[in-house]
């Protein structure tokens, strides 16, 4: 059965080089979503015609966390000198040495691959992954001892490797931008690490594959569990950061179709976009998360009050969140608005589901969403409660029905109960949109190839 996701009448007037989508109440009919698709496909024959070249924006004033303070230009000051577009990923990796810290705009023109020549290339030390289950089957090592030996030993080197081929870094005053509707980056993890002022934008991202997940015997009460590596996006210690209208996806690998080793699913994917360790005023917008296990972490421990406390705040607004398991965020210690964001629950997550994470000292502030839930979904899961940390939840509707949902979470799971009020109230808005609206504004126009 799929979920259940309300939708409405839309009205769409051409602005610059996309379609905007002005109101919405009722039901789309088909010949509506028709029109939407050609003006669509006009406006894209416009933003050609114009020439617009999107490394040159900058976040708006006003738009999120990102936009505190200097705001969040990336390379717009690029000279022409420091404007890159490249098609493959050595010229990537070069292009984001080249420069240093100068302005730089970096172009990405198709699907670039960064592990196109498969798993196979990073194998080291004689790592075997049917030797490697045998050797730390359960009923051969057991769950008291963390792995060692020869394959262990074999796959560090071997994950070595892939670290260090598929990991790209950042360096401040930088804007990626996809090229078209179809560009952007398999399999490799991008790391804005350590900088300042970097913009992400119009990108298809494919969540990064563990080749070499690593099998722990004492993990889960001794039960044992894989683990793995590597995020498609991590804003490491980084100040003024805009990620919008990307599409994150788990692609060619859903995790559907990993095998079960042990009778736990042989992990290979970790986060999407992991906002960690002191990192600092972002926005996130427009953008589309899809069919994914664990999405956002902002924090991502309980012990870096050094770091993060009076830190990690972040704007979400506008995305769609399409299949995502969990973390939708979950917060630790910032400042977090989340509004006119859409989410939508599959009917086979609606048993193991949540949304918002409500961690240590976080400060949550979600308000003015959509949710859609598949029919027998617990509307309480939308919240979870890691640590006592008030939260402010308002006006956010669930299946067309405006929701308290702190009310509710707290009526159905009474032992984690949640208290209201975050302790603050975000003033770096753009518009907000009636959460009634959000599913077919954002539903057409958040994701690559959809920048307006």
């Amino acid at each position: 059965m799929r979920s259940r996701v309300w939708h409405a009448h839309v009205m769409t007037s051409l602005v610059g080089c996309t379609a905007l989508v002005l109101g919405v109440t009722g039901t789309v009919a088909h010949a509506q979503v028709a029109q939407v698709a050609q003006v669509a496909q006009v406006a894209e024959v416009a933003q050609a015609a114009q020439g617009r070249d999107l490394g040159r924006e900058t976040l708006a004033v006003g738009d999120g966390w990102g936009s505190e303070g200097t705001g969040t230009t990336g390379g717009s000051a690029a000279d022409s000198s420091h404007v890159y577009t490249v098609t493959t990923w050595a010229e990537f990796k070069a292009a984001l040495r080249a420069g240093g810290n100068a302005p730089k705009i970096i172009k990405v023109k198709g699907m670039i691959d960064a592990v196109s020549e498969g798993c196979e290339a990073f194998v080291a030390g004689g790592y075997d992954l049917q030797q490697y289950l045998k050797d730390y089957d359960p009923a051969v090592w057991g769950n008291d001892e963390v792995a060692s030996g020869p394959q262990e030993d074999a796959r560090v080197a071997s994950a070595v490797n892939q670290d260090s081929e598929i990991k790209a870094n950042i360096p401040s005053n930088t804007t990626i931008v996809g090229v078209g509707k179809n560009s952007g980056i398999l399999g490799g993890s991008l790391q804005i690490k350590g900088v300042s002022n970097v913009i992400m934008r119009n990108l298809t991202i494919e969540a990064p594959l563990d080749c070499f997940p690593k099998w722990d015997p004492t993990d889960d009460n001794r039960t044992g569990n894989w683990n793995s590596e590597y995020d498609a996006v991590v804003v490491y210690g980084t100040d003024h950061v805009w990620i919008d209208h990307n599409t994150f996806t788990d692609g060619r690998y859903p995790d559907s179709e990993r095998p079960v080793y042990f009778g736990k699913v042989f992990q290979q994917h970790d986060g999407l976009t992991d906002i960690v360790r002191g990192a600092n005023h972002v926005t996130v917008s427009w953008n589309r998360f899809q069919d994914h296990d664990k999405n956002m972490l902002i924090g991502n421990s309980d012990s870096t009050a050094t770091t993060d406390a009076g830190k990690l705040k972040v704007t979400m607004h506008h995305n769609r969140f399409d299949g995502i398991l969990q973390r939708s965020p979950r917060v630790r210690f910032g400042q977090v608005d989340v509004y006119n964001n859409h989410y939508v629950v599959t009917e086979n997550q609606k048993s193991d589901y949540y949304i918002f994470g409500v961690g240590i000292s976080s400060q949550l502030y979600a308000s003015d969403n959509a949710i859609s839930l598949p029919a027998g979904a617990a509307v309480g899961k939308v919240l979870k409660k890691w640590n006592e940390a008030p939260l402010t939840a308002e006006n956010n509707y669930v299946n067309g029905k405006r929701t308290d949902l702190i009310a509710v979470h707290n009526a159905e799971i009474p032992e984690e109960t949640l208290q209201s009020g975050a302790g603050w109230k975000p003033t770096l808005r753009t518009k907000v949109d009636s959460p009634r609206a959000v599913p077919g504004i954002v539903n057409s126009r958040a994701g690559a190839g959809k920048v307006c």
